[in-house]
This record gives C-alpha cells, sequence and structure tokens, in this order.
C-alpha cells in the first residue's frame, strides 16, 4: 500500500470488531488502546455467548423472502417449546438478498428446517459461538462501555461509517456510545456501502482497499455497486511482511 494511498484517503470503515481498525487508521484512537479495548470487548461477548445456547445462520433469500417475518415465526416456534423471551433477528445486512440471522439455536435450526416456506436459496451455520449483535450480548456492553470511558478518543481524521447507523462518526462522545451500541445491534453493512458510495450520476468512484484476510468485504461491494468494485484493490497484510522480509 503506497504512502499517497494513504494521504489520500478519504473514508473508512470496518465490518463488526474491523470498526476499531478503521478508527486507529483515522487516528481516532491508538493502536494499543484499541487492542485492549478489542480483547474486553471478546471477552465480555465470549461470556454472554455461554449464557445461552444461540449463534448465527448465514442465510441467502430470493427476492420475496421477508426475513423479519421468518424472524417472527421462529420465535413463535421457540416460545411454543417453552423458551421464555426468545431472540431470532438480522443481525448482519451483507448485500442484496443477504443476511445473517442470529438468536437462540431452537430458531434458527427450525429456520433451517422450513427454509423453503420463507424463500431462503441456502443457509449455513456460521462457526460462531453466539448470536452477536443481538440482545443477547447486553451482559458485554458494561464492561465495553467502561473500557471505553478510560481510553482517548478523538474525532476521526477522515470519515470513518458506522455499522450501527451507516452514517459518519462526528465526534468522541458519538463514538464512545455507537462502539457500544454494536454490540447489541445489526451491522448495517450493506447500508454503510450506500453511504459511503453515494454520489452524483457521472461522479468516478474512489479506489477501495480492503486491508486484511480474505477479500469477503470485496465481494460484497461487488454484490452491493459493481461500478465502485470495479476500482476496488486487496492488500493483504501478512503478504506484505513477508515480501518486506525478503
Amino acid at each position: 500500500c503506497v504512502p499517497q494511498v494513504v494521504e489520500r484517503c478519504v473514508a473508512a470503515a470496518g465490518y463488526s470488531v474491523g470498526e476499531f481498525a478503521a478508527l486507529v487508521f483515522a487516528g481516532a484512537m491508538g493502536f494499543a488502546e484499541a487492542l485492549y479495548a478489542v480483547k474486553v470487548r471478546a471477552e465480555a461477548m465470549q461470556k454472554a455467548s455461554e449464557a445461552v445456547p444461540s449463534g448465527m445462520l448465514s442465510v441467502m433469500g430470493r427476492p420475496e423472502a421477508n426475513y423479519k417475518f421468518a424472524c417472527l415465526e421462529a420465535r413463535k416456534h421457540c416460545e411454543s417449546l417453552g423458551i421464555e423471551n426468545p431472540v431470532c433477528t438480522v443481525s448482519n445486512y451483507l448485500f442484496p438478498d443477504s443476511r445473517v440471522i442470529a438468536g437462540h439455536l431452537q430458531a434458527l435450526e427450525y429456520l433451517q428446517q422450513n427454509a423453503r416456506k420463507y424463500y431462503f436459496t441456502r443457509t449455513k451455520m456460521l462457526p460462531v459461538s453466539g448470536a452477536f449483535h443481538t440482545r443477547l450480548m447486553e451482559p458485554a456492553v458494561e464492561p465495553l462501555a467502561e473500557v471505553l470511558k478510560s481510553i482517548e478518543i478523538q474525532k476521526p481524521l477522515l470519515c470513518v461509517y458506522s455499522n450501527v447507523d451507516g452514517k459518519k462518526y462526528m465526534h468522541s462522545k458519538h463514538i464512545r456510545k455507537l462502539l457500544v451500541k454494536q454490540v447489541v445491534s445489526p451491522v448495517l453493512w450493506e447500508q454503510t456501502m450506500h453511504s459511503v458510495y453515494e454520489r452524483k450520476q457521472g461522479t468516478e468512484f474512489p479506489y477501495t482497499y480492503e486491508v486484511g484476510p480474505g477479500n469477503q468485504l470485496g465481494a460484497i461491494l461487488r454484490k452491493c455497486n459493481l461500478k465502485a468494485w470495479k476500482q476496488y484493490r486487496h492488500v493483504d497484510a501478512l503478504e506484505d511482511e513477508e515480501a518486506a522480509e525478503i
């Protein structure tokens, strides 16, 4: 990644925990402090996961799929099993016709068994320990809020978009508030992509760099905005380190 690219960067966004990396890149928080906050967040979310058998289900649906209605019926199914106040909700908006649904395992199993009824073309359980980005993560809110109070956070030097509402962070208080809210709120990644690349017709799209392992965010961008994706590049940090050693 050449220095000019970093200097000319106008915006950043990170998926879920990647939001901390985006904020570090934008100068809003220090690397070491962000890493500590991520550690506290991960441990608190893991502890919350252990309290309830829950998980996350990746879903591809046809255009007529109604994810909210499917989640409602899955919650009713859980209630019929005697589960009080069950959770089943969209936790990640990826791209048109693709969502991640999270909640009680019994709800997710019901959706898999009744996929055709809800116009789901593919369902796959994700290899995670809990229902992240739902209210089942509420026990993780306080530990993260406490650690974010203790670290210095500044206004970002460039635009950073929040997973919570797909809009730009405004100031340090705003960052603290939304990073905590993000733990129990759906990741609005598809909506964020629309915010980032919204521009007048005829205006050129910027270069987009995905930094880190894998190119899943690039694949999502292609589904959300093909024209923006044509200016996409992937930068694998490990490849760069190996090149430097050679």
